[in-house]
């Protein structure tokens, strides 16, 4: 499996950014596919974003497309994920994983992928 460590949340104000970062362990870390997860108080987690191996193609939901931007590098087996203009529906456990695949409509993390600890977003409006 290939391990994360989420960084970079914190507590801001509505209109502020914030850029979370995403260690990978492995050496494997260009053959997968990364995305970002949330989790809000009281919901299910959700799909953020997602980017391909090489970095070509990026996915975004609806609610963060033209604020959020997924990149990574695979030198450094890190993906990123730069949030302006947040707002307090931004507020969530956000989350990173790799081997992410798309079903239908629903972001799945396949069996080479696991979740880490999160990193907490608190968006004060």
């Amino acid at each position: 499996q290939v391990h994360v460590v989420e960084t970079g949340g914190g507590l801001v104000q509505a209109g502020d950014s914030l850029r979370l970062s995403c260690a990978a362990s492995g050496r494997t870390f260009s053959s997968y596919t990364m995305g970002w997860f949330r989790q809000a108080p009281g919901k299910e987690r959700e799909f953020v974003a997602a980017i391909t191996r090489s970095g070509s193609i990026k996915y975004y939901a609806d609610s963060v497309k033209g604020r959020f931007t997924i990149s990574r590098d695979n030198g450094k087996n890190t993906v990123y994920l730069q949030m302006n203009r947040l707002k307090p529906e931004d507020t969530g456990v956000y989350y990173c994983a790799a081997d992410v695949a798309r079903t239908g409509s629903t972001w799945q993390v396949g069996d080479l992928g696991s979740w880490g600890q999160g990193t907490q977003v608190t968006v004060s409006s």
